[in-house]
Parts: structure tokens; sequence; C-alpha cells
């Protein structure tokens, strides 16, 4: 279904795969307190959420991140009910569990 990985081994994977696409799931406000430095954000509990993902690139591998782990879990789901076929990682724990960089 998609793959959960830890904070050291979802970064190493995000900077080994030139066809990675980082999405932060959360509210504009928590990216905006801080988030992972090339992420997009795109709020699972937005209006349109899943409409808005049916335009990603779908030949994209897609790292997906929130708070805890479990908006971006959703989030990885949605992507496959969607049909997308490529690697989808969820950062297992979220921001709260990451060890890497943080932008603000």
């Amino acid at each position: 279904m998609y793959e959960q990985l830890r904070s050291e081994d979802f970064e190493n994977a995000l900077n080994e795969d030139a066809n990675a696409l980082l999405i932060d799931v959360r509210t504009e406000s928590e990216y905006e307190q801080g988030h992972l430095p090339g992420s997009l954000n795109i709020d699972i509990m937005g209006a349109g959420f899943e409409d808005y993902i049916k335009t990603l690139d779908k030949s994209k591998d897609f790292f997906m991140y929130c708070r805890s782990g479990a908006r971006s879990a959703n989030a990885c789901i949605a992507l496959k009910h969607i049909g997308v076929e490529t690697r989808i990682v969820n950062l297992e724990g979220g921001i709260l569990d990451w060890r890497g960089p943080v932008e603000i």
C-alpha cells in the first residue's frame, strides 16, 4: 500500500529519490510555523483536497508528512485511491519525530 519510514530513513530515502515530491498535509498556519525544506503545503482538511491531488504528476514518488503521521497516512491512502502507482512514503511520527532541517 504505502511505506512508513522513521525520520532518518525517510530523510535518506527522500534525498536519494530524484523523482520525489514532498508534501506537508497540515494546515497553512501549521506549515508557516515550520516545515521540511522544499515541501509543498496541501491541507488534507481543506476543501478540494482530493480534487487538487488528482492534478499532481502521478509519475512522481510521494513523500508525505503532517504533525504526528495520522493525517499524512490518510493522504497516502487517498493517493492510492486516485490511482497513484509510484512510491508513496509516510513520515512515521510526523514532524514531531523529524530530526532533519526545518524551514520557517
